[in-house]
């Protein structure tokens, strides 16, 4: 069910269902609902038996998390995996032909795994989301499913998860969506190395480096040519563990550097060359692209002034002159966009050899796609206003349907067979 601020009144005269999910309490604090409140009356619904409540557990920590408060419901999402592994999300549409899907999931924040409840929301299909990870007990039975699908992003913490579904995914009794080792393969640095020289495609190479090694650099110890091969100044710069810009920067110069680690603790780092990609208008368009069983769908695109674009900060809602342009890229996106990069999407869909994954990309000068970053974690989500964005309500559907539709085919392969992305894409 859609769970919106009218069904939530400041007292209880209305039940709350349980569990809310993922998706509806997002769309609440999206919405501007008072998710502090809610928590207050979760907690107050189960106060009694909190400690062994593990479906209002999870709620809380999402509500945590939303309001800001990460390593909080972190540790809430960890007490309530300790007391249950799986999980269930009942169809909001419940249908004669609905689909059962397991999916493997990592603790962690929003960015730990595929955001499926947003995928799925207002569908037919019933999850079963199955928590792995140390600390967290092995279920005691799998629940029936019709097909699994492995949720769990890539990053150094989900490594060792991955690492041990590899060894049994192929031996699974039903089909599996998204191949663990595929999943792996989508660090900075590999991703850049499975793309680069690809026909269409620019991508700048990333290097993992110690923080020792980068703090030499900016002392002038070491040459960036002998870091990257490809590299001159300016560069960006992040932590090895960031997403969503967080610690991303711009250096222009090696002493720029020492400036940059005085901010920064952590012990690793990407580094690549920075790629000016703005337009004649000077203005920086990035673009988030969905690609289902080796498809791509327009799902986003964000417009700013500056560098570092995303689309909560790239002032997309004050500006209507910018959503017209999302809007026309989005209508055309069939006809002009995929298009011009066929050949780029055919490579992507082949080498990186996932059912599903997005992309985060801009277009260069010279016409290339751009590849900022491949992940199965990207959030795709239909959110937005529909007064202020009245084409997503155009476009997100078809995503969810393909998306839906894909889960329907490959739930009749047999077990261990090639996904069906990598066929569509080879045969093209």
């Amino acid at each position: 069910m859609l769970l919106s601020t009218a069904l939530i009144p400041p007292d209880d005269s209305v039940a709350l269902p349980k569990p809310i999910g993922l998706a509806p309490l997002a769309r609440v604090g999206f919405a501007g609902g008072d998710l502090l409140a809610l928590g207050r009356r979760l907690i107050d619904r189960a106060k009694d038996t909190l400690a062994g409540d593990p479906d209002t557990l999870m709620d809380l920590s999402i509500i945590m998390q939303l309001a800001g408060n990460r390593e909080g419901g972190l540790a809430v999402q960890a007490d309530a995996l300790k007391l249950q592994p799986i999980h269930r999300r009942l169809p909001a549409n419940p249908s004669a032909n609905g689909l059962r899907l397991l999916v493997f999931m990592a603790p962690g924040d929003f960015m730990a795994n595929t955001p499926i409840e947003f995928l799925l929301e207002g569908s037919d299909v019933a999850l079963d989301l199955l928590y792995l990870g140390p600390n967290i007990p092995a279920p005691e039975q799998i629940p029936e499913h019709d097909l699994a699908f492995v949720g769990i992003s890539e990053s150094d913490e989900n490594r060792p998860i991955l690492e041990q579904l590899d060894t049994f995914i192929d031996s699974w009794p039903r089909p599996v969506l998204n191949r663990p080792d595929s999943i792996i393969r989508l660090t900075r640095d590999g991703t850049s190395a499975l793309l680069r020289a690809a026909p269409g495609i620019t991508i700048p190479r990333n290097t993992r480096i110690a923080r020792d090694d980068l703090a030499r650099l900016g002392r002038g110890e070491i040459d960036l040519r002998a870091i990257l091969d490809d590299g001159t100044f300016p560069i960006i710069a992040r932590p090895a563990a960031s997403h969503a810009g967080q610690g991303l920067a711009k250096i222009e110069n090696p002493s720029a550097i020492i400036e940059f680690l005085e901010d920064q603790p952590e012990a690793d780092f990407y580094v690549a060359r920075f790629v000016d990609y703005s337009g004649p208008d000077r203005q920086f368009r990035k673009y988030r692209i969905a690609f289902i069983d080796g498809r791509a769908y327009a799902c986003h695109m964000a417009i700013s002034s500056y560098w570092m674009v995303h689309y909560l900060n790239a002032g997309m809602t004050e500006n209507e002159e910018k959503r017209a342009e999302e809007a026309r890229w989005m209508e055309n996106f069939e006809r002009e966009f995929a298009p011009r990069h066929e050949r780029a999407f055919r490579v992507l869909a082949e080498r990186i050899g996932l059912d599903y994954f997005g992309i985060d990309c801009a277009e260069t000068r010279d016409g290339a796609l751009l590849i900022f970053e491949v992940d199965i974690g990207m959030i795709v989500h239909d959110m937005d206003a529909p007064d202020m964005f009245p084409y997503k309500k155009k476009q997100m559907p078809k995503v969810f349907a393909a998306f839906r539709d894909l889960l329907a085919r490959a739930s009749r392969r047999a077990p261990g067979t090639t996904r069906v992305g990598t066929q569509r894409a080879l045969s093209a």
